[in-house]
Parts: structure tokens; C-alpha cells; sequence
């Protein structure tokens, strides 16, 4: 979508990541705490929210980063890079996207900021390449934000893709205190994948940013769709996608399993729990969705006291329950209780991203394609 298309508001304007993670590994499917309704009044004595459009005019709108000038970086599916500068300005970001595979749930997906950004102006992205696999991308951008050039390609290779429908292609990215890359990944529907630890797909990678250099961290996810890093705990969580039967947010140890396994034979057996009790110390959700499953997406922690009784909830995007929902998580990530974010609540539609910004405000992007998606700022009224 051109510029000109692009309407502006006006306004607009974290291994030490794993020690400390608790939740010891059970052989039981975790009760499904998020089966009760989300109460949709939000926390109480919470500050009413004031939601603002930063940009319009997006398709399928993926994810977004907030750069140290307070620059918004955000991606579409579909292919390509939008800034949004401090005086609000749009601009397309020219960059070699030639290669990228861009069908169904796959294409240009996660986006991260380098911890040195502002000092070598790097950013990574992880998409859907024609070579065959999902593979993580670094990105120098120019000063003005003209444009971005290639300078790890890749970083990370050999992510599983469905090449017959995209499905299940992950790919969030978020980075650990420590400046080790997360990447979150799907299982592209292949049932063999989660449990193997030969593959990348269904899995949590470690990476090196400067080598590339990568680790399983964990193992057995159906498709990561979000990361989220709890300030000052390192402790992290991961969002997945489910089953018709639950979706599933994850405190992740390191080496853990977190129980999916669809391999029915040679088939992708949809109707086995999200944490199969017969893998011995499967680790259990902290919050499952039940039925009806909500399609969980990006998540991120709230900081600052200006959010009130959101301060410290892990907010997750939802996208076929159109909203936000907010997990309110004890010290060892046990869930204390869960509600709905009102002024998000079936406002926008499909909700991809949520990111608390270096400004403090809650940057969200929506997913309902056709050109009608937007970066929405968020802040405490």
C-alpha cells in the first residue's frame, strides 16, 4: 500500500532469562484455568484507556518494534516495512524482500530490535524464504530509515516451512536480558517435528545474535505465536496456538517439553491435548484457553505505574476473539486471575500483537487484512 494511502492519526505518536523459571514437569493435562469467561470489565480501580490509530492503510500488519528515537517499525505479512517517525511521518522502507514466501499463516512475521541498536542500527525479522525454510534475517537500517540492508542473510536457517500451505510457520522473536535472540517457531503441521530434537520447528530456539550460533531451548510446541520476557524475574513465556480443544500459555525451562505430540502414524492428529499426559514430564500450561480457544497471539508484560492495576499483567492479543486478554501471574507464574481489556474488546478485530514500547506506551497491531489493518497506541487516559 503506498504512502498516500496510509492514514495518520493525529496524536500519534529479555541466559540468565531462564534461571529462576519454576513449574516442575507433570504426566496430567493442566486443568484449563482459562475456561471460565474472562471478566470483560477489566482489573478493578484499572485507569481507562484512550486507543489512538498510529497508522491504517496495513495488510495483515504482523509486528511492531519501537526504535531508541521512538520510531515504529512494523511489518506486514504479505511483505514490507513501514516507519513511522517521531513527527509522525510514514515511510516505506526499501528492502530486498525477492525471496520471500508469503502463503497462508507464513511470510514476513517477528521483529526484534538489536539490545545495540542505537549504536549499529540492526534489526532481525524472521520470515517465509522460497529457499525452502523459515529463516531468521538481520537488517541494518539507514540512518533516515529509507531504507534496510541485508547484513546476516541469514542468521538462523533450516526452520521448518510448509511450502503446500504456510501453515504453522511461528515465528515470534524477542530478545533475553542476557542479548540472546528467542525465536519461537510452528511445527508446519508436520507431526513429527514437535518431539524430534533434530528439528526447529515446534520449538524455542537460543541464538547467538552475532554468530548465529543456536540452541533448542525447548521442545513440543504446535506454533509459538508470542514471547513474552516478565521484567526483572527472567522469567519467560510462550503463547501457542492450539487445537480446537486449547490454547496454551507456557513458562518455558530450559530443555523443557512442553507435550505436543500429533504424530498419529505418519498423521497430524489434531485431537491429542495440547500436553500429552503420556510424555513423561511434560510440563504444564499456566493458562489454557479450553473450548472455545480463543487463537492467542503476541503477549507482553506491562511496566509503569502509570498503568495502575495493569501494571505487571501479561497481556496477550487474541485473533479470533477480536481483543486482549490480560493474566494476572504470583511470582512462580501460577495464575492468580484473567480478564479482558474493555476498550479492545471486539473494537479493532483480529488483534496480532501486543508490545509495551520504550515510551510506555502499548503498541498493538491488528490482523483482519484487505487493507484495513492498523498499529494502534494505547495508553492509560
Amino acid at each position: 500500500m503506498p504512502p498516500a494511502d496510509r492514514a495518520l492519526a493525529v496524536g500519534a505518536v529479555l541466559l540468565l532469562v531462564l534461571a529462576g523459571c519454576t513449574g516442575p514437569p507433570v504426566n496430567e493435562p493442566p486443568a484449563s484455568p482459562g475456561a471460565p469467561s474472562a471478566d470483560s470489565s477489566g482489573p478493578a480501580a484499572a485507569p481507562a484507556l484512550d486507543v489512538r490509530v498510529v497508522v491504517d492503510g496495513l495488510d495483515h500488519a504482523w509486528d511492531v518494534v519501537q526504535a531508541p528515537d521512538g520510531t515504529l517499525l512494523v511489518d506486514e505479512r504479505g511483505g514490507g516495512f513501514t516507519a513511522v517517525l517521531p513527527d509522525g511521518a510514514v515511510r516505506v522502507v526499501d528492502a530486498d524482500l525477492g525471496d520471500l514466501f508469503a502463503d497462508g499463516e507464513t511470510g514476513l512475521m517477528g521483529l526484534a530490535l538489536d539490545p545495540a541498536f542505537a549504536d549499529n542500527r540492526r534489526f532481525y525479522s524472521c520470515q517465509g524464504s522460497r529457499g525452502g525454510d523459515i529463516v531468521v534475517v538481520g537488517w541494518t537500517a539507514a540512518a533516515d530509515w529509507s531504507s534496510a540492508t541485508r547484513v546476516a542473510d541469514p542468521l538462523v536457517g533450516g526452520i521448518p516451512l510448509n511450502e503446500r500451505s504456510g501453515r504453522h510457520g511461528g515465528c515470534r522473536l524477542r530478545f533475553a536480558p542476557d542479548g540472546t535472540l528467542l525465536v519461537g517457531t510452528g511445527d508446519t503441521a508436520d507431526g513429527s517435528l514437535p518431539q524430534d530434537p533434530r528439528s526447529l520447528g515446534g520449538k524455542v530456539l537460543r541464538v547467538d545474535p552475532a554468530t548465529g550460533e543456536r540452541q533448542v531451548l525447548t521442545l513440543g510446541h504446535r506454533n509459538v505465536q508470542g514471547l513474552a520476557v516478565r521484567p526483572g524475574s527472567g522469567q519467560v513465556f510462550a503463547v501457542e496456538h492450539g487445537p480446537d480443544r486449547d490454547d496454551e500459555v507456557n513458562l518455558l525451562q530450559d530443555g523443557g517439553n512442553y507435550g505436543w505430540d500429533p504424530d498419529g502414524d505418519g498423521s497430524y492428529d489434531e485431537s491429542v491435548p495440547m500436553t500429552d499426559p503420556a510424555i513423561d514430564g511434560a510440563v504444564a500450561a499456566v493458562w489454557s484457553s479450553g473450548e472455545p480457544t480463543l487463537a492467542t497471539s503476541g503477549a507482553t508484560f506491562l511496566e509503569g505505574p502509570e498503568w495502575g492495576a495493569y501494571e505487571g499483567l501479561l497481556l496477550v492479543a487474541l485473533l479470533k476473539a477480536q481483543g486482549v486478554l490480560a493474566l494476572r501471574l504470583d511470582d512462580d507464574g501460577v495464575l492468580q486471575e484473567q480478564l479482558r481489556v474493555p476498550e479492545l474488546d471486539g473494537t479493532h478485530g483480529r488483534l496480532r500483537s501486543v508490545v509495551q514500547g520504550n515510551d510506555g506506551a502499548l503498541y498493538v497491531t491488528t490482523d483482519n487484512g484487505g487493507g484495513q489493518d492498523a498499529v494502534l497506541r494505547v495508553t492509560p487516559r
